[in-house]
């Protein structure tokens, strides 16, 4: 088995514990488009302030527009991992802040960039996005259980609470809020790969767009 066809498997895997029509809340369907973006919504895919994973200088950028609180982007990030594990030296992810799911998605919002400022954005990114189900159910959504959750994870959350509150915290999350509208983001997750939008929404399309662009940074 190679490692693309690990990856389907493992993402075949996470897609199983959800209902097909999670995938797919709000979203219209594929966009068939496979050149880049144009240059006015390049300017907005990446922030200086964005939180990066992986190597920060790597060729290849996935720009993962992303909700906290989306069930989806829990289900995609197993995937996310994978890939930067793959491609260690060619792949790094930018993180954009999507907050589509209410006051719960914009207080985790603030609370990971409040984690970046502390050096502890990865783990209480994993901490949230594994324990999503404790605080932003659908049916009945537990805000005040983010940072108690981001507490257990590294952050110190009493300063915390007076960072969340910063003009520069919030500046960030409305500077986020207007890129996705710029770009015109509708759903969540929702990737570009060096500036290019998936030619439709799926993980095989991910990896096939990542492959073919680690593949063509190589040959520069």
């Amino acid at each position: 088995m190679n490692r693309k066809t690990l990856l389907l498997a493992i993402f075949a895997v996470v897609l199983a514990v959800f209902a097909a029509g999670t995938w797919f809340v709000s979203r219209p369907g594929p966009t068939p488009v496979a050149t880049a973006a144009p240059p006015e919504q390049q300017d907005r895919l990446v922030r200086a302030y964005s939180p990066i994973l992986g190597r920060e200088d790597a060729p290849v950028t996935i720009v993962e527009f992303f909700d906290p609180a989306c069930e989806a982007c829990r289900a995609f990030h197993p995937i996310v991992k994978q890939i930067l594990a793959q491609y260690p030296d060619d792949v790094r992810v930018v993180m954009r802040y999507t907050p589509f799911h209410g006051e719960g998605s914009e207080l985790a919002i603030k609370v990971l960039e409040a984690a970046r400022l502390q050096d502890v954005f990865v783990p209480v990114l994993e901490a949230l996005l594994e324990n999503q189900s404790a605080w932003a159910s659908h049916g009945a959504p537990a805000a005040e259980r983010i940072m108690e959750i981001a507490g257990a994870a590294g952050l110190d959350t009493a300063a915390a609470a007076d960072q969340i509150k910063s003009p520069s915290i919030v500046g960030v999350l409305n500077q986020d809020r207007a890129d996705v509208e710029a770009v015109g983001i509708q759903s969540t997750p929702t990737f570009f790969v060096n500036s290019k939008p998936l030619s439709e929404f799926g993980a095989e399309q991910l990896l096939s767009l990542v492959q073919s662009e680690v593949e063509a940074a190589a040959t520069n």
